[in-house]
């Protein structure tokens, strides 16, 4: 698996996302404090399985917002605005992946493929 460039890409994206390291941890499924920071410091380490999905989503998400935003400051800025549909019920994309689950950043990525006509 590629851990180092799995972390990096993380890492890259919560910095264009401007989370906060609490918000980060919980992305990652919340490892340990020690652990998340050797993987902050050294942007390598071993991932369990759990973490390299998430980070798949997470990219995923990424990706999907650059294409349905071409302007960068949109894409990013728009996980943290509040949302009506269905899946986010007024609170912020954001919000519902910052619930610890796993299946609420699949939400995430599911909603953004189907507006951007991907797979859904």
């Amino acid at each position: 698996m590629l851990s180092g460039p799995a972390l990096r890409a993380f890492f890259r994206i919560a910095e264009l996302w401007g989370l906060k390291a609490a918000e980060q941890r919980v992305l990652l499924g919340s490892p340990p404090e020690s652990t998340f920071f050797k993987w902050k410091r050294a942007r390598e380490g071993a991932l369990p399985r759990d973490v390299h999905e998430r980070i798949s989503y997470v990219l995923g998400i990424y990706k999907a917002l650059q294409i349905l935003f071409p302007d960068p400051v949109r894409a990013d800025a728009w996980v943290r605005k509040p949302n009506q549909a269905e899946p986010f019920a007024g609170t912020s994309a954001l919000e519902r992946m910052l619930s610890g689950n796993v299946a609420d950043l699949y939400v995430v990525r599911q909603y953004l493929d189907a507006q951007r006509g991907g797979w859904g």
